[in-house]
């Protein structure tokens, strides 16, 4: 029996009711459609920003309710489970044996079948490519009651049209990852500041061949001799022998999680123009010298943000958009720039301005985001018209250099700019579950 609750996105824009249709186990066939609605997605932890997770006038399937483990093989670090398997829960099982994600995104809360999905990327995507490279198998079981394996070698076809695929060709039930050995839970990891956007491309190419990891924070506050500036960070996972003597007492040396809350969501945005600069200032300032060195755990590491849960209130209760683009390395630098030109112009933006590079290896999905060049992310509070004309210009930048924005974070691009930036949507859609839309979906495809 089909009951109705408001479902939101991790941006918390919209809030549309939905028809949940609980799943019974991975075995069951696909609860029916009740009349009301005519058509469903799957939804995981929510944590994709925008639309593409939601389905207004339709129903839910509540992965997260799949969510266990089914095999782990200690020696050969293949793990099979559920699609609605946190990431956070596998490491916590597989690092204290000496296992660790081959890709993981910024934060640890997003199921397999997410991560699948919308075929995640990482910091070290120049060495791994994206999540859907490490998948070596999963079942999709669709609405006419057909279940598929599919691999890279056996329906291979449904394999790429379901690596970022969004939800739309059904539900995955569960997945089989090939996991990267580590010794232990540390990083050994170095911040390096640097003052203009070609000194990011230097250290980016630089730092390609010796550091798995890296990604920068970037200042989107600033224009003039200020614009581009930022922290580089980049890391491998620590030797089997190491100098534990100089791990920071804060941090712990286990798996025990520990984090905050933000209690409450404001009834304004927290983050506004002066909030920015001021934030972004002491943020580029926080490190004494230009290069520091350290040994840390992987969490702060890898996830930052987790360490504050619910940090998505801060932004109010008209919630916030991020805008994250892929720019081909060719326009890189001199698209960069002027999307932050942009962005600084318009007194709008985020403190969680992100900036890295994308390397070589290619996605296994038909509409995975990932490609090589450069990416941009950024978090903007919802401020309706005045924010849509800035991403308007975005658009006209993104498109002229001839990228892509990513739809995991999206929730509001139109048909055009999607189109574009996904030449083989067209080859997608034979795939697509006739049973199964998106809010996200409809948008693009201009289905009323």
């Amino acid at each position: 029996m089909a009951l109705t609750s408001s479902y939101t996105s991790w941006g918390r824009v919209l809030r549309p009711d939905h028809e949940l249709l609980p799943l019974a186990s991975r075995h069951a066939p696909l609860p029916a459609l009740p009349g009301s609605c005519a058509h469903m997605l799957p939804y995981g932890n929510g944590r994709s920003y925008g639309d593409s997770n939601l389905n207004p006038g339709g129903a839910l399937l509540p992965g997260r309710q799949l969510d266990r483990f089914i095999a782990f093989d200690p020696a050969s670090g293949v793990l099979r489970c559920e699609a609605g398997v946190l990431l956070s829960e596998i490491l916590r099982l597989v690092v204290p044996q000496g296992w660790f994600l081959p890709v993981t995104p910024g934060t640890q809360f997003v199921t397999v079948g997410g991560a699948i999905a919308n075929d995640v990327h990482g910091k070290n995507h120049h060495v791994a490519g994206s999540f859907g490279n490490h998948v070596t198998q999963f079942e999709l079981l669709r609405s006419d009651g057909s279940r598929r394996l599919c691999s890279p070698t056996s329906h291979a076809d449904w394999f790429g049209a379901t690596v970022g695929g969004l939800g739309l060709t059904g539900l995955i039930t569960w997945a089989e990852l090939q996991l990267r050995r580590v010794h232990n839970p540390f990083m050994v990891t170095e911040s390096i500041r640097f003052r203009s956007l070609e000194e990011f491309f230097e250290l980016s190419t630089a730092s390609e061949t010796d550091h798995e990891y890296t990604v920068s924070w970037i200042d989107c506050a600033f224009g003039g001799r200020r614009l581009g500036r930022g922290l580089f960070n980049r890391g491998n996972h620590a030797p089997a022998t190491m100098d534990t003597s100089v791990l920071p007492r804060s941090l712990p040396t286990g798996v025990v999680e520990h984090a905050r809350t933000v209690p409450i969501t404001p009834p304004l945005s927290l983050v506004n123009s002066l909030s920015l600069k001021s934030f972004n200032t002491l943020y580029f300032h926080k490190q004494r010298h230009d290069v520091v060195q350290g040994l840390q755990h992987y969490r702060p590491f890898f996830y930052p943000l987790d360490a504050l849960l619910e940090w998505n209130r801060i932004y109010g209760p008209r919630g916030f958009y991020q805008y994250q683009c892929a720019i081909p390395p060719e326009r890189a630098l001199k698209a960069t720039r002027a999307l932050l030109e942009a962005i600084s112009a318009s007194g709008m933006g985020s403190f969680l301005a992100v900036l890295k590079q994308f390397g070589e290896p290619a996605s296994k999905g038909l509409l995975s985001f990932p490609m090589p060049g450069t990416t941009l992310a950024l978090d903007f509070p919802n401020q309706g018209p005045r924010l849509h004309r800035l991403f308007a210009a975005l658009d006209r930048i993104v498109l002229e250099a001839g990228g892509r924005l990513y739809p995991a974070k999206d929730g509001r691009m139109d048909a055009a700019v999607f189109k574009a930036g996904y030449p083989r949507w067209r080859e997608f859609t034979s795939y697509v579950d006739p049973r199964f839309s998106s809010g996200f979906w409809r948008r693009v495809m201009e289905q009323a």
